[in-house]
């Protein structure tokens, strides 16, 4: 696959916390330059991204992140926020301690209160696959699915670990038709997001994908 190709695939992302404006316009700039599906940055940066760059790019940002333990109200009204600032796109995270709970109805009426503020943007599930049982996983397939969201997502890139071909291959067989898949979260080298897209993943999660690129 072209490396230029799987660049479309890109959400170029920059989450740490001390992360500078000038970092950011770098980040932007490489977006628009190398042409990636999106930049993901903090919700603190939306507005002014929006506003210093109007439709250049499409701006991905996070909610209830990295540990999804925020309420489900304050998810909605992060997201209600993020989208009057601009935002394109919601990466929100699950209530990891309600599904390790069993609480599956109360975690996908979370994410269908989120896809609701969205207004109509899209929706990635972040379910941090390396928290959870294969039987964990294939519930909140099941629940993202149900809830209406447009993507499941393996992995904040905080964890203990990030996303799996094996994963993967589970959640293919559990999400729904309408959903799509976003793998992120130690994704290090062409070769591994090649891999990760050849195996199904519409989206790829890495800050480092512009800069193999340009070592290349």
């Amino acid at each position: 696959m072209d490396k230029r190709n799987i660049l479309k695939h890109v959400d170029h992302t920059l989450l740490k916390a001390f992360a500078t404006w000038e970092d950011i316009v770098e980040l932007c700039d490489e977006a628009i330059l190398y042409q990636t599906a999106s930049v993901c940055v903090p919700p603190s940066y939306v507005r002014r991204i929006h506003d210093t760059y109007g439709d250049e790019l499409k701006i991905c940002t996070v909610i209830g992140f990295p540990l999804g333990y925020h309420t489900a109200d304050v998810k909605a009204a992060e997201t209600a926020q993020a989208v009057r600032d601009g935002a394109d796109e919601i990466d929100m995270v699950v209530n990891i301690g309600d599904v390790k709970s069993r609480l599956c109805e109360k975690v996908e009426a979370e994410i269908r209160m989120v896809k609701e503020a969205c207004a109509g943007r899209i929706l990635k599930v972040i379910i941090e696959t390396c928290y959870l049982s294969e039987e964990e996983k294939i519930a909140m397939c099941h629940a993202v699915t149900n809830a209406g969201a447009d993507y499941i997502k393996t992995s904040t890139g905080f964890g203990t670990g990030g996303a799996t071909i094996e994963d993967v291959r589970l959640m293919k067989q559990h999400i729904g038709p309408d959903v799509k898949i976003k793998a992120a979260g130690g994704i290090s080298t062409m070769e591994e997001m090649e891999a990760f897209l050849q195996e199904g993943c519409d989206r790829i999660g890495t800050s480092r994908a512009v800069g193999l690129l340009k070592e290349s």
